[in-house]
């Protein structure tokens, strides 16, 4: 059930031009502030939010990223929403953690490669990998990206809603061009299975889930 206070919300996201993913994590942000206090989060005062991220970081022990998008959320809410310019905005930021990436090495991709049965989500997490891109802008891949001529494809909308072309090997050419031929879906190169007009999910547990075990 959608409150008049949770569509506001949601019509100053849109307004601000904020990305459905984001709409979505701000709202559940703001949901676990009201389900923990079990009352309208417009009722929570400023006191209790600062309890709020006292317990997210000293009992729940959430990662920096979880208090993050937390904060960002609320933030939004109480500013926007209801108009309150608190104090504790100003000072509340997680501290910047200082982490090398996980690199895999070419044995352990092919790994996690060799896990994967299915050829069409094996095909989609190689391009993933070959092409550095996100999980979400290979699965979207559609068949007007891909530049043969000039060995281009191009990843719409990605972080921060920005385009860009990336170089692509004529191997993975090749292999999307295979690919392609065991489903002629006319829009998408990774088309979901049980509904082709749409892409395949990337919240699809073949591929999370593959990719945790690989490398575990």
């Amino acid at each position: 059930m959608t409150t008049p206070l949770r569509q506001k919300m949601i019509e100053d996201m849109q307004l601000r031009g904020l990305a459905d993913r984001t709409q979505k994590s701000y709202l559940f942000a703001v949901y676990q502030l009201a389900r923990h206090y079990q009352k309208s989060p417009d009722q929570i005062n400023e006191e209790e939010l600062r309890q709020y991220f006292l317990f997210l970081k000293n009992d729940r022990h959430a990662s920096r990223s979880t208090c993050t998008i937390n904060l960002c959320g609320i933030k939004f809410f109480f500013q926007h929403a209801l108009g309150r310019e608190w104090k504790f905005f100003e000072f509340v930021r997680p501290p910047k953690e200082k982490k090398l990436p996980v690199v895999l090495s070419r044995n352990e991709v092919r790994r996690v490669l060799g896990c994967v049965h299915l050829q069409h989500y094996r095909v989609c997490l190689t391009m993933i990998y070959t092409c550095g891109l996100r999980l979400r802008e290979g699965t979207r891949l559609q068949v007007k990206d891909i530049d043969s001529d000039r060995k281009l494809m191009h990843v719409r909308c990605g972080k921060g809603g920005k385009d860009r072309y990336v170089p692509l090997p004529e191997e993975a050419l090749k292999m999307l061009r295979s690919h392609w031929l065991t489903h002629h879906n006319p829009v998408w190169l990774f088309p979901a299975m049980r509904l082709p007009s749409q892409p395949v999910g990337v919240r699809h547990e073949v591929m999370r889930v593959t990719v945790m075990t690989a490398i575990s």
